[in-house]
């Protein structure tokens, strides 16, 4: 495992660490909302590599020890959920398509032609539209927990959006308090980890880079984003798309449209999985994206 890097992507920075044999086709991890690269557990990504690949985790922009924008603020939660609601497009500070557009960059800097890349959640947003716009950059697309945007999909929870609405903790012990609540309410209710396990991996987080503000404007990027059913439909790469049916975040609705929209895409859905990377399903998945990857 290398260290992480800071790596120059246009006029930003990222973080970024590799696995595996810098040789072996490359494979770009990119995560979800307001979470870190470390979200991506090493293990996952030391399995990945002992499989032939040259696994890329990074911190998207406004995240971890990535570029932080600063002194731009986002649209209120509210306001956001209205306007998607209503079908209009508020002003937001960047687009889910200049974060594409950040993993282009960074595999430039990389001097890597194309990658397989996966996706989680927003960074499976991210894949999505990556794919649609960059075909020649992307070797296989694997889509987990994420959804197409079609608007007449089910949505979160209730209690679900009141937790994204919820203030920003003022110290770690509110921090913890918080995040275990919520990740209780939205991780896999077959599989959950122990207080210990949970805690050690928020605080983990906590201490590396907590910073509310940019996940307001990951936020406000997903939220602008709209349906990508249009683009969905024009994606060549071979797809997998990874989603549980318990999952109240990101409902299986949305990863069965992503499925239904990109042609020839395999769709594995998992029974009591929720919106998170169980570690008992790590080898199934890893097993699942190996295999995928190898077709190409």
């Amino acid at each position: 495992m290398n260290t992480e890097k800071r790596i120059k992507v246009g006029d930003i920075e990222l973080a970024v660490q590799e696995f595996g044999d810098p040789g072996h086709p490359a494979m770009v991890l990119i995560m979800g909302l307001g979470m870190q690269m470390v979200s991506w557990p090493e293990s996952f990504c030391v399995a990945l590599a002992a499989k032939g690949f040259r696994v890329i985790r990074f911190d998207n922009r406004d995240v971890g020890l990535s570029h932080k924008l600063g002194g731009v603020r986002a649209p209120g939660v509210v306001k956001m959920l209205l306007a998607s609601k209503l079908g209009f497009r508020l002003a937001v500070p960047y687009q889910l398509t200049d974060m594409a557009k950040d993993t282009v960059l960074l595999l430039d800097a990389l001097n890597i032609e194309s990658a397989h890349i996966v996706g989680a959640s927003m960074g499976g947003m991210i894949a999505q539209l990556l794919a649609a716009n960059y075909p020649e950059r992307v070797m296989t697309l694997t889509s987990i927990m994420s959804t197409s945007g079609n608007p007449r999909l089910p949505q979160p929870r209730a209690k679900v959006l009141l937790r994204l609405a919820a203030a920003s903790a003022k110290d770690e012990a509110s921090y913890l308090n918080t995040a275990m609540q919520t990740w209780r309410i939205i991780g896999s209710p077959a599989y959950p980890p122990s207080d210990a396990e949970l805690r050690e991996r928020l605080l983990l987080a906590y201490r590396r880079s907590y910073y509310p503000a940019g996940i307001a404007r990951q936020l406000a990027a997903i939220s602008s984003c709209g349906s990508r059913v249009d683009a969905l439909k024009t994606i060549t790469a071979p797809t997998l798309v990874i989603h549980g049916k318990s999952d109240p975040l990101v409902p299986v609705d949305g990863g069965i449209d992503t499925a239904k929209h990109i042609p020839g895409a395999r769709l594995e859905l998992f029974d009591g999985m929720g919106h998170d990377l169980p570690v008992p399903l790590l080898p199934k998945f890893v097993a699942l994206i190996s295999a995928h990857s190898h077709l190409r």
